[in-house]
């Protein structure tokens, strides 16, 4: 089994608002950095994506994959890997939780990353770490700046 990296934020909106940002894959390119473009390929019956292509910039990782996404509830979204021109595995999922009353949102955001090319795992949960903490400090500002 390979081993993930996993980290948490409070994020000061409720878990609704929260999910809205991270459902909304159009806008990634507007917060997330390394994300240059983002485009919805399937819908489910709800109107959540599926399947999206995403342009990947990352420094050293440049990529252009499509990630499949599996919506639990409303408080929890998960993908895995569909295909990639880099990566063997790109799996992870975002958790809501409800804190102080539903005003705040405990975010935990889990990944695994494996890729083509031979790397040290030490290195991978580095990486995986950094792209975890840049994802988690983008998601707070945007949802909690003024609109």
């Amino acid at each position: 089994m390979a081993e993930h990296t996993s980290s948490s934020i409070t994020i000061e909106a409720a878990p609704a608002e929260v999910m809205s940002v991270i459902a909304d894959f159009a806008r990634y390119p507007e917060w997330t950095g390394e994300v240059k473009e983002a485009e919805v390929l399937d819908t489910d019956d709800a109107g959540r994506a599926e399947k999206v292509r995403l342009l990947l910039d990352a420094g050293a990782i440049k990529d252009d994959h499509t990630l499949a996404y599996t919506w639990t509830g409303d408080n929890e979204v998960s993908w895995t890997l569909v295909k990639s021109q880099m990566l063997r595995a790109l799996d992870g999922s975002y958790r809501l939780a409800p804190a102080a009353s539903g005003t705040r949102t405990e975010v935990t955001y889990q990944l695994t990353v494996d890729v083509k090319i031979p790397m040290l795992g030490m290195i991978k949960r580095k990486a995986e770490k950094v792209i975890i903490d840049r994802a988690l400090a983008g998601l707070k500002k945007r949802v909690e700046s003024p609109k």
